[in-house]
Parts: structure tokens; sequence; C-alpha cells
């Protein structure tokens, strides 16, 4: 009756595609109003003045909310998820699109009527909107990994080594803006009762959105009731509590009604945080022999201003620990310019790090004349070389050579313009992946019935990634019933606590939790007989994080078709093998796998977003113009999973498989485009223009 591995068919799939799935939006909440944001239309100053008189005077408007009258919140305590500014607290405008007003009113018609009214007058300044402007004030994070570990990282002498190296390479590596855009925009729906405030919202989050609200609110957590059964996806953007929600409660608040705000497409370019723009310099050498002996990353990245917070994209971190090489130095800087907070997105740090790391790696093969996947397997690493810890377990090898031979890498021609179909060029390339295996504190309630049926609680999310199914079948596979005998519930503050869903840490964090707490479960009713048992348990890591590096593997290969006169670039091929440790349910993995490369694919050729140079404003705040792969975009993708079931990095050997399929993705189509067209594209999204020299 084992469940796990199984491709056991979305226990909610149903739900969804009959449309009975209730999303943040969707709740049925009587005596419900609605909230519409005003936005800045300056890139930098302050208010001076609202006209409101017209609004105010327009049929069903119930409150205009701007800085002069919004409620001050307390801003005390609360989780690091809360994005404290901007939130009507001041008159301050910090960037082109910012919330400067919310406008309530009895419809959503009335209320964007009302909003296109708000008549605002700014004092103006002169807006940083180019991070390139301002590299030379480019200043190191405070808060680097929530501060876990400083920004830089020394060993051995990498100047002196690069200096005296056989084969150097010196180059810039750019990536750019890039936005998220979920089907699901931010929503949400806000109801006090006295000090009690209920919130239905879409978020990554339940646990620390209860905690940022509470927070912002001064109130006690316990007094804030979150509820997301359902998420039309996040990819890191609804992993802070951004400012509509918190809007929205304070609208509540104002009107003493409940109020739903709903982002539009245009406002999530303004209101949920990016991926931030980087500026890498890296500097690798190496010897005759095609040994590493010097890696510098200097990685810089595009902030807010200041006091709306920090980020810090850690582009540099894969550097210090994928590769055999005695003399590395990373660093991070960031650079203020006058746009909204940046914030994670899939893969975040190592997206747009393995970009610059992946495509340098094949540059400085080029360079020595060899074979791409022979440099990476002369300097592979069996021993995590920045803390020098040995590997919880890593199966890269497996994954090259599984890969390689499922792609045919042998056939490759090393000379660039020398694989041809007529006039179109075709160009492999490769690259390896690599995300770490994160794990955190959860918690998880069971029942059992008399009639084998469980129900078990968490108050996890589910961003349309599989987390019912998959808690589903690891409850069934330790109690030993059918997967239709068991009913998960998650998506409610008030069930047991699970940590954010971001960093691929969901399953390896709160699937132990289900498995322990279906364990004490069966216990309580072995020992003490009955019809029924409960359980609740608190599970945290142990030391293994302190004794073992753990990461996730994989290699990444593509093959590329470019029109040799019109510079049309098409993805023809992927393979990608992975080592993400064990699988929980075949069909879902498939998906997430795909899924992080069709993401890859974006990066590489497609997703940018683009801002004004003299206004700051976002001029592709649209998913016409914000271009994503569609299914004329992806090729045919074979995913191999390499076995690998390691047990150190959690009870139930998951190592995280929803964005490790993403890492590598854009470097091995750059690679695969010089090995097609003999140019190298330091930066993404690679356009015609690019290869047409």
């Amino acid at each position: 009756m084992a469940s796990i591995g199984q491709g056991v068919d979305r226990v909610d799939g149903r739900l969804k595609v009959t449309g009975r799935a209730r999303y943040a939006a969707e709740f049925p909440i009587s005596d419900l109003v609605h909230a519409v944001l005003v936005q800045s239309t300056i890139g930098a100053g302050t208010i001076a003045a609202v006209d409101m008189g017209a609004a105010q005077a327009m049929p069903g408007v119930l409150a205009i909310i701007t800085p002069d009258n919004a409620p001050k919140l307390a801003m005390k305590g609360g989780a690091q998820q809360a994005v404290r500014a901007p939130l009507l607290q001041d008159n301050a405008v910090h960037f082109n699109g910012q919330h400067v007003a919310v406008v309530v009113a009895q419809t959503l018609v009335q209320a964007n009527a009302a909003a296109s009214q708000v008549r605002i007058r700014y004092r103006r300044d002169e807006p940083v909107t180019s991070m390139d402007a301002a590299l030379a004030q480019a200043y190191p994070p405070k808060n680097f990994r929530n501060g876990e570990r400083p920004p830089d990282s020394r060993r051995g002498d990498p100047d002196t080594a690069f200096d005296g190296a056989a084969a150097k390479v010196d180059v810039t590596y750019i990536t750019p803006i890039e936005h998220h855009n979920p089907m699901e925009p931010h929503a949400t729906i806000a109801r006090w009762d006295g000090d009690r405030l209920t919130v239905w919202t879409a978020t990554q989050g339940i646990s620390g959105a209860q905690q940022s609200l509470a927070g912002l609110f001064g109130i006690a957590p316990q007094d804030v009731h979150i509820v997301c059964p359902f998420v039309g996806g996040g990819f890191g953007c609804k992993g802070n509590t951004w400012p509509p929600a918190t809007l929205a409660a304070m609208a509540a608040k104002v009107v003493g009604r409940p109020v739903k705000l709903a982002v539009t497409r245009a406002q999530m370019f303004t209101s949920n945080g990016y991926r931030p723009r980087t500026v890498q310099k890296l500097r690798f050498a190496a010897d005759d022999q095609g040994r590493l002996v010097s890696m510098r990353h200097d990685g810089f990245s595009q902030m807010s201003q200041p006091v709306l917070g920090e980020f810090s994209e850690p582009v540099g971190l894969a550097t210090e620990m994928l590769y055999a090489c005695p003399n590395v130095a990373v660093s991070h800087r960031l650079v203020a310019t006058n746009a909204s907070l940046p914030t994670y997105m899939r893969a975040p740090g190592l997206a747009s790090g393995n970009f610059a790391l992946e495509s340098a790696i094949d540059e400085l093969a080029v360079a020595l004349k060899m074979d791409p996947l022979e440099f990476r397997l002369r300097n592979y690493a069996e021993q995590e070389p920045h803390q020098n810890k040995p590997f919880a377990s890593k199966a890269l090898r497996a994954c090259y050579q599984q890969g390689a031979e499922a792609f045919g890498w042998s056939r490759r021609s090393a000379e660039p313009r020398s694989m041809r179909d007529g006039s179109v060029l075709i160009g492999w390339g490769m690259a390896t992946s690599t995300y770490p295996t994160h794990r955190m504190p959860a918690s998880a309630y069971v029942r059992l019935g008399a009639d084998n049926s469980a129900l078990v609680r968490v108050g996890t999310q589910d961003l349309g990634t599989g987390t019912y199914t998959v808690m589903s079948q690891i409850a069934a596979n330790t109690l030993g019933v059918p997967v239709e005998r068991i009913r998960f519930e998650l998506g409610d503050s008030a069930f047991p606590h699970a940590p954010v869903s971001g960093g691929s840490m969901t399953v390896a964090s709160v699937g132990p939790a289900v498995k322990a707490a279906c364990e004490a479960a069966r216990a309580k009713l072995q020992r003490d007989g009955g019809e029924v048992a409960e359980a609740s348990v608190d599970v945290k890591p142990g030391e293994e994080e302190h004794r073992y590096a753990m990461h996730a593997f994989g290699a990444q290969f593509v093959e590329v078709r470019v029109d040799a006169e019109l510079g049309e670039i098409r993805v023809s091929r992927f393979v990608g093998a992975f080592d993400a440790g064990r699988v929980m349910n075949a069909k879902t993995a498939r998906s997430q796998l795909i899924g992080g490369i069709v993401y890859g694919l974006g990066m590489a050729l497609l997703e940018e977003t683009h801002v004004d140079g003299e206004t700051g404003r976002i001029v592709n705040a649209n998913i016409a113009e914000y271009l994503v792969p569609v299914n004329a975009d992806v090729p045919d993708i074979q995913t191999i999973i390499v076995p690998n079931d390691e047990l150190v990095s959690n009870p139930l050997g998951a190592k995280g498989i929803g964005e490790l399929p993403m890492v590598g993705v854009a470097a091995a189509v750059a690679n695969a485009v010089y090995n097609a067209t003999g140019v190298r594209v330091r930066k993404v999204p690679i356009r015609i223009e690019d290869v047409l020299v």
C-alpha cells in the first residue's frame, strides 16, 4: 500500500477544473465593499496636496484614505514577512506606481470611477531610475541572508592566482528586472469583528501573514485569522505580506465593513516585489590542465531606497561551493534606485548567479579548448569547499552522465557554426544546476477514525505545487491506508504552524511533521484502544545543517536552432537530469521539473521588465508586452530523476524540487547560442539583435 513515489492524481484537481476551488477574492462575505488603489505618477518626491472633492461626491464612495487621514500603524514585532512601507504613513514618494491613496466604495465600478478622479499634486525630486548610473554608490547589505552570514567571503589568494594562470576570463554578465506574474494577482478580503481581524488573502506564508498583520496593527497574533485554501501561483511574490493586504485591513477598519482589495495586473508590477537587475563581474582562471585556480564573483543587485527595507540577491553563493577551487572571493553589493522593494523570485540568487557562473565556466572551457562537460568533471567538488563539510549526498556525476547520454552530448561539435540544418545553425549547450536543501520547524495534527480514515491538518499552503496531494500520500504511506482515506486540510492559521512555502522546503519541513503526527496517533490508538485517536506534534530540524552541506543538483542540456539570416532563436530540445532526493509523487515532480525549465527558458529568451529612464515608470506592466513562454516556445523536454534517497537532510529524504530545475537553464541556452553562432551573449534575455553581427 506504499503511496510515496507513486504518480497519484491531484486530490484537489477536480475542485480546480470544475471551478469549485475557492481563491482569496472569491469568498462570499456579506456586507462586502470594494477598495481600489491610487498610484503615484512620479518617481520621487512628496505629496503636496490631495484633491478628493470630485471623488468624494461620486455615488457609493465610503472613504478615501490618504497619508493625511490614514490610521497610524503600530509597526510592532511581526514576522520578517511584513513589508512595512509604503503604507500611507507619510507623504514621501519613493517610486513611480507607489500606493498613495485607497478609495473604498459600495461596488468595484464605483471605487474605480472615484479612484480615477482623485487628484494629487506633488513636489517632484529627480528619481534614480538606472542602477548603472549609481554603481559607484553601491553599498554592502546590512542583513545579508537574514543575518546568517556576511555578504563577502574569501579563501586563498584569488588575485595572485589569477595573474599567473594559463587561461583567464574577465567578464561582466547582466540580468534584468523580472516579475513573477502568477495567474492569480494579489487579492485580500479583510473583516474586523471588534479587535479581531479575519483576512482571506493570497499568500505563500499563512503563519507569517498572521504574525505580520498582528505586528502592524498592534494586536495579538491569536486575534488575526488568515484563510487561504488555494493559491493561484506565487513564485515568491506572495511570500511577504505586501502593502495591499495591510491596506485592505486598514480600509476595513476605517469603514467598519468587510473590504475586498484585488490588485490589477498592472499594479502587480509595483505592489509585490520583483527579481532585481544584477550586474555581475567575474574573473575566473584555470591552469593548463583545466583545473580552476581562481574564481572572483562580484555581484551588484538593484535595490529600492533603503527606507523601504532591504533585499539582497545572493548571486555568488553557488560560486563558493559548486567547484573545487582553492582561491575564491565573492562579494555582494546593493545599488539604491527609486523602485519598489525587490523580493524572492523562483530560485532567488541562484537563477541570476548561475547564469553568470555557468556561462563563465563555459567561456573558460572554450579558452582551454576543452569539452565543457569534461571541464566541469575535472573540477568536481567531492566535498563542499566553502565550509569544508561533507555533502549530505551528491549525485551530480550521475546527473552529468545520464543527462549527457540521453541528450547525445558525445556527438557535439565544439566548433561554432559547424552544426547546421540548411540555413539554420544548430547549437548545443549545457550547465550545472544546484539549489540548497532547506528545512524549518513545522507542526501537524492528526485524528484517526475507527474506519481507517484520517484527518490531517497543517497551517501550510498549496501554491499549485501539489501540497494537498503529497501530504495525503505521506500520511497514507505512514498509516498504511489508501490515499482516499486521508483528508488533508491546509490554508488556515488556526491549524498547526508551518513555514512559508519558499526555498523548496515545504515537503522537507511539513512532511516530517505529518509523518510524526501520524505515527504518534497510530501509537496512541494501539496503546489506548478505542475508536479514535488524536495527536499533535512539533518537529524541528536537528544538527544536520551544521554537520553537512545540503544541496540538490542537476545537469541541463539544450539544443537551439538559430536562423543564420534572421537571428531568430528557437529552443528545439531539452534534457534535464536532477538529483532531488526522494520523490514523493512522480507526476507532480515531473510537473515541477518541466515548469522550472520553462521558467528558465523565459529568463533566457523572453522576460524583461522595462523602466522608462526619465520617469521610472514600468512601461510593459502587462502580460502582452512582458513576454513569458507560450506553448510554441517550449520544446520537447525530457526530465530524468536520478535515484538518491538520503535521509540526512530530513526523515523523508526530500531535497526540494520547485526551484532546482530553473537554475542553469539560462546559461545552458546562452552556451548553446554561442556554440551555434560564435557570439557570446553576456546578458539575458538574449535578443535577435544580439546574434546578428
